[in-house]
This record gives C-alpha cells, structure tokens and sequence, in this order.
C-alpha cells in the first residue's frame, strides 16, 4: 500500500525538509546542467506525477546528483554523504531540500527525514550502491529495500550515462558541452504484496531491487549506444 501523502504546501514537521528548498534546487540544478552539459532525457513521463517516489540511481561521479536535481520532472531529496556538508555548502544544500546522512552508522535523524519527505508524497532520491563506485548496482546496500517496504513507495530506477570521462579545462567533471544521458525506468514495487517488513522480506525485497536496477541499467545502455 502506498503511504498516504500529504499535501506539498503544508508546513514540513521538524527534521524533515520541505518541499518549497527542492523546488528552488531543481530550479538551480536546470540552469547549471544545461548550462555545463547537454542532457538527453529518456523516460521523464515514467515517473509518477504524484505521491510517493524513491528514485534509484547508479553512481559513478560526483556529478549524478545535480545532474537529476536539474532532469527529474519532480523536485527531488536526496540522502547526501554528511561528509558533504562542510563550509558554505552545508546551509546551501540544507536550503535545497537535501538530507545528510552518516553512512557509518544508523543514522535516525535521515531515516527520518527521508521517510517524511515520502510521508508528504515527495520524491525522494537514493545511490543504492552507497557510494560513487563502477555505478553499474553490483553491490546495494539495504537502505532502498527499508525505504521502498516502509513508505509502500514504488521505485524507479534511473541510469546517469556518460558523467565518467574527465576534462581538460575543469579537473574532476565530465567535459564540458558534451553529452550526459539519464534514462528512468518503469516505476515497481520492492516489496512481494504481503506487506511483510521482516529482515527476511528487507533481504529479498533487495535481490529484487538489484535484479530490476541491473536489467534497466543494461536496457539504458543499449538504447544510449553506451558501454
């Protein structure tokens, strides 16, 4: 059953970020994208125009999360390392709506803050990898399958295809102008229809998760023409 949502506008209970930060960052993240790169987006209309969504993305470089802020059709919240938190960025990326989470231990402030943001029927976005790695699913933590079984939420897989590459003019991102490919796949659901949140049912509920993000992984590239 998909949790109940509530409506966007209403004021977000303490911890939990609004919705109003994640519009303005989606408004940011289209200018810089299309400014820095030329995305090509396939599958914008697949992802529910309402309600509760958890967007599954691969990651390879630091620049997939900006880079679906600025071509998710929705305003979106992701769970960002807390390590990325420092300095000026740590009232900017709050500001925007993004939540900080401490992978090295059960961090109850994120699971809270994620959960409202699926709770009010936001979008929220998750690297179930854990972190920037080949981006190709081999390895998912249990996170996704705890979101997805909780909130009911259904999930979309979306493949970010062509951040790897390095330039010249700006060390560490992609080459400047070139093409950036991000397709979303068909929503589903994690869970087996029982409603059972057991550490049985979180275990397969993510072998099911990874085989879904594999498959559309390997779709998105043969469409993309990507390796």
């Amino acid at each position: 059953m998909t949790a109940v949502s509530t409506s966007a506008s209403a004021p977000a209970p303490a911890g939990v970020p609004g919705a109003r930060g994640a519009a303005v960052g989606r408004g940011i993240g289209i200018g810089l994208m299309n400014g820095l790169w030329r995305p090509r987006v396939l599958g914008a209309w697949k992802v529910p125009a309402s309600g509760p969504v958890i967007l599954a993305v691969n990651h390879s470089h630091v620049v997939d999360g900006p880079m679906i802020i600025g071509t998710s059709p929705r305003p979106v919240h992701f769970l960002v390392k807390k390590e990325a938190f420092t300095g000026p960025l740590d009232p900017f990326l709050r500001g925007i709506g993004q939540i900080a989470v401490d992978r090295g231990s059960t961090d109850r402030a994120a699971v809270t803050g994620a959960l409202g943001v699926l709770e009010r029927g936001g979008v929220l976005g998750i690297f179930p990898e854990g972190t920037r790695g080949q981006g190709d699913f081999a390895s998912l933590r249990a996170g996704l399958a705890y979101f997805a079984l909780r909130s009911g939420a259904p999930v979309v897989p979306v493949a970010v295809l062509g951040t790897t590459g390095e330039g010249r003019l700006v060390r560490g991102l992609p080459p400047l102008r070139t093409r950036v490919d991000v397709v979303f796949g068909d929503p589903f659901e994690a869970g087996d229809g029982s409603g059972r949140r057991t550490r049985t049912a979180l275990d397969a509920a993510t072998v099911r998760i990874q085989e879904r993000l594999t498959a559309h992984l390997d779709h998105s590239r043969r469409v993309t023409g990507r390796t």
